[in-house]
């Protein structure tokens, strides 16, 4: 009995010893499993945080960032409008510079093309008379003319556009070497195409050029910029004014505000300025500009043209919108434009459209013979 019985207790101890080894080996596997489950998260901090290793239980306990969407970078603000430099009107690019010179004595009259330029100057030539320089940019007319000759002025004014295009007729022998020389693309009528003869009138008044394919000639002429005028609403100030008019030694021109058209209608001479392309000439600005008239040192059919020195400062009247307003103008350089400022310091500010600027003997130095170039 006792060894049945010392048996079934040696039994009985082996099964609790078993229940308990098998609750260690639950508890150990257990253990084993949560060691398993912190070292496999420690090895995935380590391998996609990658903090230093005593750093690691203070990497575990920290809450995880809360990761914020990038905002969208902002929106660039939308251009304004393309405006051309030379009318202040908006365009849709900017196109090549070409300049034309076309005669203005009456048998000349009425020119073609002059409607569409953006800028008309009127410049003072030999005899007391006076010629255009037409700047194109912004609209180009399919014929131009008549197209004349050069003179020492035009090279001066045409620097502060670059590169332009320019179309000519002939000029002295002693400035064609400038004229060749100067930064311009040159359009001469002996040297390109694009030129033609109208048999309605007399030569020299004739020679009319085709501006397509004055422009093939010049592909990389300059294209317009800045020379100094602004435009905007109009300035306080400025004296109501019906006419303006303007006298060289042989030539006149009077600019008369016409509130129907928005514009200065010109009178030469005493008669309205027409246009071959239907219309009265005018500006919606007109800056008469009072200047030195000096010789040119290029002699002109056996005497010395006038010679209208555009660099330098003075006194300048602009007319827009019915009011003449008395400004300064400075140009400094050949390189730069002129700018136009009131009396009060500001800038001058121009109705947008196309702009006329009279290059008229100052008063003080006019025709004088004595500068040198």
């Amino acid at each position: 009995m006792r060894v049945r019985s010392l048996a079934d207790g040696r039994r009985g101890m082996d099964w609790r010893l078993h229940g308990r080894s098998r609750r260690l080996a639950i508890v150990l596997a257990i253990s084993l499993a949560v060691v398993t489950a912190v070292t496999g998260t420690v090895l995935a901090l380590t391998l996609h945080s990658g903090p230093a290793p005593a750093k690691l239980a203070s990497a575990k306990l920290q809450p995880r960032p809360t990761v914020k969407a990038t905002p969208p970078p902002p929106r660039p603000h939308k251009k304004g409008p393309l405006l051309d430099p030379f009318t202040g009107e908006r365009i849709k690019k900017l196109d090549p510079v070409l300049a034309v010179k076309i005669d203005n004595i009456v048998y000349a009259r009425p020119q073609t093309g002059l409607q569409s330029a953006d800028i008309v100057y009127v410049i003072p030539v030999e005899g007391g008379l006076t010629r255009f320089m037409a700047v194109f940019s912004s609209h180009f007319p399919s014929v131009i003319g008549p197209v004349r000759s050069a003179r020492q002025s035009d090279l001066d004014l045409l620097r502060q556009f670059g590169k332009p295009a320019f179309a000519w007729s002939g000029a002295t022998p002693h400035l064609v070497p400038f004229i060749e020389r100067a930064p311009i693309y040159d359009l001469y009528a002996n040297l390109v195409g694009g030129y033609y003869r109208s048999p309605n009138r007399v030569a020299p008044y004739n020679l009319y050029a085709n501006t397509r394919t004055l422009l093939s000639e010049a592909p990389r002429a300059s294209k317009a910029r800045d020379i100094g005028f602004r435009f905007g609403s109009l300035p306080a100030g400025g004296k109501p004014t019906a006419k303006y008019s303007v006298k060289y030694p042989a030539a006149s021109y009077t600019f008369r505000w016409s509130a129907k058209d928005g514009r200065w209608l010109t009178w030469i001479d005493g008669s309205p300025a027409e246009a071959t392309e239907s219309g009265q000439l005018g500006g919606r600005t007109v800056i008469i500009q009072y200047t030195r008239i000096a010789t040119s040192r290029f002699e002109e059919y056996g005497g010395r043209p006038p010679y209208a020195q555009s660099v330098g400062h003075g006194k300048a009247v602009i007319l827009r919108n019915g009011r003449a307003y008395i400004v300064r103008w400075s140009r400094p350089n050949l390189e730069v434009g002129t700018t136009y400022t009131l009396r009060n310091g500001k800038r001058m500010l121009f109705q947008p459209g196309q702009v006329w600027v009279i290059l008229a003997p100052d008063s003080h130095a006019s025709y004088v013979n004595a500068a040198k170039v």
